[in-house]
């Protein structure tokens, strides 16, 4: 029968513990209880955990979709504006070292409050700061804040399922804070269209106001509290952050800067592999390690973070490629509603789909079948022309979208499965690298997205601008066509002739950057398509070996016996 959630959650915990059914007790040390709530409390609890996730990425979502406004608005360059998405992963990337074991310490509520709190008033500050370097700041605040309201609002998402399909809970609590990038694009034009970036920060902090009450009022069920920091985690963590951070910003900022061009770049590098593996020396010898290397390095756990990575690359051929493609073609944020919104279904699509067929049994189907949907939908890509539109691109971007959603929780699930083989002691550390995984290689299909495109650019010029002579008459006529079109505005014969060879000149990189675009989205649908074939293989292997073991145990067991009177008459 259900329960007030409430009625027995201010009692000491070990008293609150045994008034809880077997299926009510957390799964993991830190996480909530589970306890039976009628049917309007769970739809509260679902509200509730939408609700955070979306307010905690909504912000991250907005500056990426809208980064060349906010530039103009600024009044800073391409390279300082790219900053600021950069900024949010250096510091959410690996907050989780740290936010989950203070989860596990001092309890949810603390958690709760600080972690909303902090992003109230960070929301609150856009509104105050004009300028770069406080926008900076204000958005390295605001990825530390996000890191907490994402597994908030995956712990308010687990509490709205019963425990029979709890897992189909968790499958959609861990991609509600994908949702962000459609949504973004779909609310943020008209947006700006009311106060520039001044309405969206309004609605921002409008938003995270709603979601400080609504977990004010709906509070989460009490969590086992253990003592578990160390002197060393503190070390460990100001070794690991920034050497994250340093990954980040190489990520993040080399494809503009130019890898090669810029030598802080190497030297960011440099330091981020220093700091990393001092902070991964220190964690290999100790009895408790915040980050388990020794677990992190076995060949399950480095093939499923192996995945994970394909996956979130060649994910970028929607979040990079595509949009990059569009706008090479002349097309704004306004006019990208329609594809979106198609995004956006298949987004739903896909996480239903997941959940509903989730078999703890087969989780690496899931995530060979996105590979594969990906594959296709790059392929389809690959055969675009300066007179595709949005329209053209509704198929493949929905089948991309459908696994973007997809593969995300069986991914999570497989983790979860192999930490708790081991008693739940490596979850941190497995949470840890999923989150980083998930931040990181974002960056890495940007910067793998931009590079190839930008090489590919240069190799299309060439070839294309190779062929093109003033002695040739059809490109002379060109150059006198396009000219033309200015005749009413120039009256000067020589301005008027020179126009011609830079209106060519502008079409010829035109259409070399479609051909980049179609060469990168070709690459990664090689790369998604070997990643398919490789995750079916690591599926498939263990069936396999066990049909020759049945095969081969099964002709043992047909083989006759021989009685004592033939080895008798064998030994004569």
């Amino acid at each position: 029968m259900a329960r007030r959630p409430d009625h027995n959650w201010h009692l000491p915990w070990d008293q609150y513990v045994a008034t809880l059914k077997p299926h009510e007790l957390p799964t993991l040390p830190g996480s909530p209880a589970t306890p039976d709530l009628s049917g309007w409390l769970r739809v509260q609890y679902a509200l509730t955990g939408v609700l955070v996730a979306l307010v905690g990425s909504l912000g991250s979502a907005a500056v990426i979709a809208n980064l060349s406004n906010l530039q103009g608005e600024l009044g800073v360059t391409s390279t300082e504006s790219a900053w600021l998405p950069v900024v949010f992963v250096m510091t959410n990337a690996c907050m989780n070292l740290i936010l989950f074991k203070f989860r596990q310490q001092y309890g949810l509520r603390l958690f709760t409050q600080i972690c909303l709190t902090a992003f109230v008033v960070t929301c609150a500050a856009h509104l105050v700061v004009d300028n770069y370097e406080s926008t900076l700041f204000v958005r390295a605040v605001a990825g530390m804040a996000a890191a907490g309201l994402s597994s908030l609002g995956f712990l308010y998402m687990i509490q709205a399922f019963p425990a029979a399909h709890r897992l189909k809970g968790l499958v959609i609590g861990i991609g509600l804070s994908s949702f962000a990038t459609p949504i973004a694009r779909l609310i943020m034009p008209d947006l700006l269209q009311l106060d520039g970036w001044r309405a969206f920060y309004t609605f921002e902090l409008g938003m995270a106001l709603l979601a400080w009450a609504a977990v004010q009022v709906l509070r989460l069920p009490p969590s086992e509290r253990l003592k578990l920091f160390e002197p060393l985690d503190f070390l460990t963590f100001a070794l690991f952050a920034p050497g994250v951070a340093l990954l980040a910003a190489v990520l993040g900022l080399g494809r503009i800067v130019w890898w090669t061009e810029a030598a802080w770049i190497g030297w960011a590098l440099a330091g981020s592999i220093l700091l990393l593996t001092a902070a991964l020396m220190i964690e290999y010898d100790r009895r408790n390690p915040l980050i388990n290397v020794r677990w992190l390095t076995g060949p399950d756990i480095l093939r499923l973070f192996g995945a994970i990575l394909l996956i979130r690359i060649t994910l970028s051929e929607q979040t990079s490629g595509a949009v990059g493609f569009l706008s090479i073609v002349g097309l704004g944020p306004d006019q990208l509603h329609g594809l979106f919104l198609v995004i956006f279904v298949a987004m739903v699509a896909g996480m239903a789909v997941s959940a509903l067929t989730l078999n703890l049994t087969k989780l690496n189907k899931p995530i060979a079948i996105a590979l594969g949907l990906i594959a296709v939908g790059a392929l389809m890509d690959s055969q675009a022309t300066i007179l595709t539109r949005p329209a053209q691109l509704y198929v493949s971007q929905a089948l991309i979208a459908f696994a973007s959603a997809m593969f995300v929780g069986p991914a999570l699930l497989i983790g979860v499965g192999k930490v708790l083989q081991q008693g739940a002691r490596n979850i941190i550390s497995f949470i840890v690298m999923f989150s980083l995984l998930q931040n990181l290689g974002g960056l890495a299909g940007s910067a793998l997205v931009g590079t190839i495109q930008v090489v590919r650019e240069k190799f299309h010029s060439n070839q294309l601008s190779a062929d093109i002579t003033s002695l040739d008459p059809q490109v002379v006529l060109r150059m006198h066509q396009l000219s033309g079109a200015y005749a009413s505005t120039l009256t000067d014969p020589a301005l008027l002739n020179a126009e011609g060879p830079i209106l060519l000149a502008r079409q010829v990189t035109q259409q070399a950057n479609i051909l980049a675009y179609n060469d990168v989205f070709l690459i990664i649908a090689g790369i998604a398509g070997l990643g398919c074939a490789w995750v079916t293989v690591v599926h498939l292997r263990p069936r396999i070996r066990a049909r020759r073991q049945a095969r081969h145990n099964a002709r043992l067991t047909a083989a006759p016996t021989p009685d004592a009177a033939t080895v008798a008459a064998a030994a004569d």
